[in-house]
């Protein structure tokens, strides 16, 4: 089979990042399906991985988030049949989805959602997933929930999905930052109540919340746990999805505020035995997306899915300024 990989970390410039390269096409173990890949798209884990898991020559595929249709199914699946079209974000400790076939657990797999085409439904699994464990998971918030959320970086791809999902299934008022005039009228158009510049964050979030916030969602955490501390109330909570260096806690204790990690391969890792929440969850947004309460977060689609493309996509990521997610579609 076809399929981009990378055998040793260089800059995306350098044609050898990514290289095209013919594969053996795996075969589903116990609970796998192989899925014909039409669609992938993009992550910021994908070009961390690129850069920092060097693989000695030997080639690595990338890609977590997927859509595409069931191939064959490994023994004891039991949710998916041959011929059905699913979208999933794989798992870190598997080979990547940048292929023309791959193989996944059927416990982290969803049915795509039918009024979204596989490019506009591969945008969505990994930063759903993410947006999903953070709101539900690590924060317990219900459809009750009240109170206010920060969500630093709203137009980005976990953003817009923690933005859409908190304003759909909670009663929290929603604060996204962004900085430039496109990215602001992205979040609000997902649903943000309000949109505040992240420069003189503590100032900006005071000015449309004087009372502070309960909750906050970070993707970017080194430098600001003081402004964390000083606008979060007692007993706040902040969810955390990147890897800060020396993180210093402490300013949050006077407050009892709670710091949460969130990664969405985790359940996968370790085949926890609440790992078909994940399934569930992108069941209940495939229904959320097809009853147009969700929209895709597809904001730019390439193709075909070989490495000059991927190149591409992850340079754009790499940028910083994407407004949701790019995705890059066929063989």
């Amino acid at each position: 089979m076809r399929a981009v990989a990378y055998r040793k970390s260089l800059p995306i410039s350098d044609a050898a990042s990514l290289e095209d390269v013919e594969l053996p096409v795996p075969s589903p173990v116990p609970r796998d399906l192989l899925v014909r890949v039409e669609a992938v798209s993009v992550n910021p884990v994908d070009v961390k991985v690129r850069a920092g898991d060097d693989p000695g020559g030997s080639p690595k595929v990338l890609g977590y988030d997927a859509a595409g249709v069931v191939a064959a199914v490994g023994r004891g699946v039991t949710l998916f049949d041959v011929g059905d079209e699913v979208y999933y974000a794989g798992s870190i400790a598997r080979p990547g989805t940048n292929a023309q076939f791959h193989v996944v657990d059927e416990r982290i797999v969803g049915r795509k959602p039918g009024t979204l085409s596989f490019a506009q439904a591969a945008a969505l699994p990994l930063t759903t997933i993410t947006a999903w464990e953070t709101l539900f998971d690590r924060f317990r918030l219900a459809s009750d929930s009240r109170g206010t959320l920060l969500v630093l970086g709203a137009a980005g791809g976990v953003g817009s999905m923690v933005v859409q999902l908190a304003r759909t299934l909670t009663d929290l008022t929603v604060v996204g930052t962004a900085s430039r005039p496109e990215s602001s009228e992205w979040a609000l158009g997902l649903g943000a109540h309000h949109v505040v510049n992240h420069h003189d964050l503590v100032a900006n979030v005071r000015a449309v919340a004087p009372d502070g916030v309960d909750y906050v969602f970070s993707p970017k955490t080194g430098g600001q746990i003081e402004a964390f501390a000083e606008l979060l109330r007692p007993g706040g909570h902040i969810t955390a999805i990147d890897e800060p260096e020396g993180l210093e806690l402490l300013p949050l204790k006077s407050k009892s505020i709670g710091f949460h990690w969130e990664l969405m391969f985790t359940r996968a890792l370790y085949e926890t035995d609440d790992m078909i929440a994940q399934h569930d969850l992108l069941e209940r947004v495939a229904g959320l997306v097809d009853a147009g309460t969700i929209r895709t977060t597809l904001t730019t689609e390439l193709g075909p899915i070989e490495a000059a493309t991927l190149r591409r996509a992850h340079e754009m990521v790499e940028s910083g300024r994407m407004v949701g997610k790019v995705v890059i579609a066929g063989f």
